[in-house]
């Protein structure tokens, strides 16, 4: 039977995760919605538990919460890719390394398959502390060689920084890097004015060892009067336990993982944003998009010393660079901001002009748009 409708029927995409939340920043509200405002019939398979449902034009598609990653690599591996097929998309663009092989069969099956590389995984491996340190360099590069062949295997890339797109670039010429930037509209994250601030400083984000958690419980040691509002779940039980005996802890302010909605009423509350990643290679080229929000938020960022964060901040004038694993100067540089009102004031503006002239995703989406439309015309 002919389609009796004037419009022509949507060309359906998918997209696929066995790890992150359905409401993710990245995939669901970037991603996912930008491209059911463009017009595709978008599916989101997850693994959560929680059930089917439609939400702003993108249809989640659940197979059941996995019991434990061994579980999640196989079972639901296998499980999503059992419903990746009855969907039968246009384009499969998946989210997760070990949906790779997932990818791969499907693009055997004369699919077209996108990665979005969130991470750099191979130098990832070796800075996650739940690791064997025994394995981490055997699993490292035996995750760069599954993944660049099967790179090799697809149509497309999406990486989350340049640095990451120049690394697959050889490997596939359909590589682009989607930057990780904040949505302006429809966003928890507002504006709010320094009166209104109460006195403490803020990080949202996962919290671990090599995102400088120790040395920004420490710095508070140095700060009289303030509180450091922190948002986030512990990577492991060990290391909260190790962080709670710091002292500067009883200058902390606890919150666990937070909603979008909380984020913003931490930014909204807190007077300055902190952001100060260890000097491991997976964080000096990346992206994070906690610096970006609390810019969005007008909050003056404190942040680690590396090349590309000191060429953003330093630049659009809206932060200062500090040494990461040295706390006494992330102390110097919180309390510098909050003795100098109208400086942090002044820097607060700088970067969320900045961030509405330029570190947004609408300049993003439309890089994703622009791949789908080249993938669908070959």
């Amino acid at each position: 039977m002919e389609n009796s409708s004037s419009q022509p029927p949507q060309i359906k995409v998918c997209h696929l995760t066995s790890v992150h939340k359905r409401y993710d920043p990245r995939i669901y509200y970037k991603e996912c919605r930008s491209l059911a405002k463009a017009g595709y019939k978008v599916h989101l398979i997850v693994a959560d538990g929680l059930g089917d449902e439609t939400k702003d034009g993108v249809n989640f598609n659940d197979v059941g919460a996995s019991k434990g990653r061994f579980n999640r690599f196989v079972s639901t591996s296998m499980k999503i890719y059992k419903k990746a097929k009855e969907i039968n998309a246009e384009i499969y663009h998946l989210h997760d390394p070990e949906l790779l092989p997932v990818g791969y069969m499907l693009a055997r099956k004369g699919k077209k398959v996108v990665y979005d590389a969130h991470e750099d995984v191979p130098v990832q491996i070796k800075a996650k502390a739940y690791i064997n340190p025994l394995i981490k360099q055997p699993l490292s590069s035996s995750v760069k060689i599954v993944e660049d062949y099967i790179v090799k295997n697809i149509a497309g890339v999406i990486t989350a920084t340049p640095y990451i797109r120049d690394r697959f670039l050889p490997l596939n010429k359909n590589s682009v890097d989607v930057c990780n930037y904040p949505l302006i509209n429809g966003t928890s994250i507002v504006k709010t004015k320094w009166e209104l601030k109460n006195d403490s400083i803020c990080y949202v984000g996962g919290i671990s060892e090599v995102r400088g958690i120790k040395q920004m419980v420490e710095a508070m040691k140095y700060l009289n009067g303030y509180k450091l509002n922190l948002g986030g779940e512990f990577e492991t039980d060990q290391l909260r336990e190790e962080t709670v005996k710091i002292e500067g802890w009883s200058k902390v302010n606890e919150l666990g993982f937070l909603n979008r909605d909380k984020v913003g009423a931490i930014l909204a509350e807190s007077k300055i944003g902190i952001v100060t990643l260890q000097p491991i290679k997976n964080y000096v080229d990346a992206m994070p998009v906690k610096m970006f929000e609390y810019m969005l938020a007008g909050l003056p960022v404190v942040a680690s010393n590396f090349p590309l964060y000191k060429e953003i901040l330093e630049s659009n004038k809206c932060g200062i660079c500090v040494d990461p694993t040295d706390p006494k100067q992330i102390a110097d540089a919180i309390s510098f901001l909050l003795e100098n009102q109208e400086q942090a004031l002044q820097m607060g503006d700088n970067g969320y002009e900045a961030v509405l002239n330029k570190y947004n995703w609408a300049s993003e989406e439309i890089k994703v748009l622009n791949l789908y439309d080249k993938l669908l015309a070959n």
